[in-house]
């Protein structure tokens, strides 16, 4: 009789040997929950524009109703969207104790709604939006209405300037206490779970790097190459919906 050498069955075994596991993902894993990546030929966020003249932070301080006209609707287009599988799946193995944290550079809210509760977003949250002047923070609802009743289609704050998503636009600075913590994560991590990232945005992308230079594992979960592949414990290429949910069939958890 054969032994299962699937990637699944590995994957699933490293998980179980694990001390502690931490994923990291970008927006593959977001694909497909109706939510298009930023770089893929012919279907990319960015395939008809340039992102330096509508979602740089300069743009927005210079001209924020060709900011909002722009970003504000694929902003608000997400709130509609719901997690898939692969979210689900990081949620339920976390619940069972085998999954330590997510460090996500989606903005999209998924993780949440799917029920993660220790969720690093490094490239902050489409969840509220800021006033740059006085501090003052809305949450999504609220904002979509503001930006519903401007003539130019701006959100506005109740001192009258113009509402920033507390997102990292093009130019802007990355939280330091975010960053920081996904540092320590990674450095921790005996095994680190990539799902649906390209691994070639930095500061994030050198999060495999340090997982490997401390002793831990790193496995890749996604379409289309990555710098660490040739480094990685298990490779796994197919839908991120169908790869998760093989490896929990093979830890024998049912997905909930």
């Amino acid at each position: 009789m054969s032994l299962d050498t699937s990637p699944a069955t590995r994957l699933a075994g490293l998980i179980r040997d694990a001390g502690s596991v931490v994923a990291l993902t970008g927006a593959g894993i977001s694909v497909p929950s109706g939510i298009p990546d930023f770089r893929s030929p012919g279907t990319g966020l960015w395939r008809n524009v340039n992102p330096m003249e509508v979602a740089h932070i300069d743009v927005f301080r210079r001209d924020p109703a060709r900011f909002w006209h722009f970003y504000g609707d694929r902003f608000q287009t997400l709130g509609d969207k719901e997690p898939n599988g692969a979210h689900r799946a990081l949620a339920t193995l976390e619940r069972a104790g085998l999954l330590d944290a997510v460090i996500t550079q989606n903005i999209d809210r998924l993780h949440v709604k799917a029920g993660t509760r220790n969720l690093i977003e490094v490239h902050g949250t489409i969840d509220h939006s800021s006033c740059v002047d006085c501090g003052a923070r809305y949450p999504l609802a609220d904002v979509r209405a503001r930006q519903r009743a401007d003539d130019a289609g701006v959100p506005r704050c109740d001192c009258g300037r113009p509402l920033k998503p507390d997102v990292v636009l093009f130019g802007d600075y990355l939280p330091v206490e975010a960053l920081a913590h996904a540092d320590r994560l990674a450095a921790g991590a005996d095994l680190m779970l990539c799902i649906g990232s390209s691994l070639e945005v930095y500061p994030v992308a050198h999060l495999p790097d340090v997982s490997l230079s401390a002793g831990g594992q790193v496995v890749i979960i996604t379409q289309g190459a990555t710098p660490f592949d040739a480094r990685a414990a298990v490779r796994c290429d197919g839908d991120v919906v169908q790869e998760m949910n093989a490896v929990l069939a093979a830890l024998g958890i049912d997905q909930r």
